[in-house]
């Protein structure tokens, strides 16, 4: 399993949960396995990026999440 680590914008929606284990393997699943967990968190993971292993992702949707792999959310970067 995949621990997935959540931002503090998404506390309120969760209930204060920071982290949770996943058996998704890739990130699409993982997003519809929250989305069907949080379904108040839709809006919020589509201004996100992601972090699978330290490789920072601005669109990450057919990476692979690989078990014992670390997935961590934080605020999109936008322009250039």
């Amino acid at each position: 399993m995949a621990k997935v680590v959540l931002p503090d914008s998404f506390l309120s929606y969760t209930d204060g949960v920071r982290e949770c284990v996943t058996r998704a393997e890739d990130y699409r699943s993982l997003v519809n396995e929250l989305k069907e967990r949080w379904p108040d968190l839709t809006d919020s993971l589509e201004k996100t990026a992601v972090a699978i292993d330290g490789q920072i992702y601005q669109d990450a949707l057919l990476e692979p999440i690989l078990p014992d792999s670390e997935v961590f959310f934080m605020a999109r970067i936008e322009g250039g």
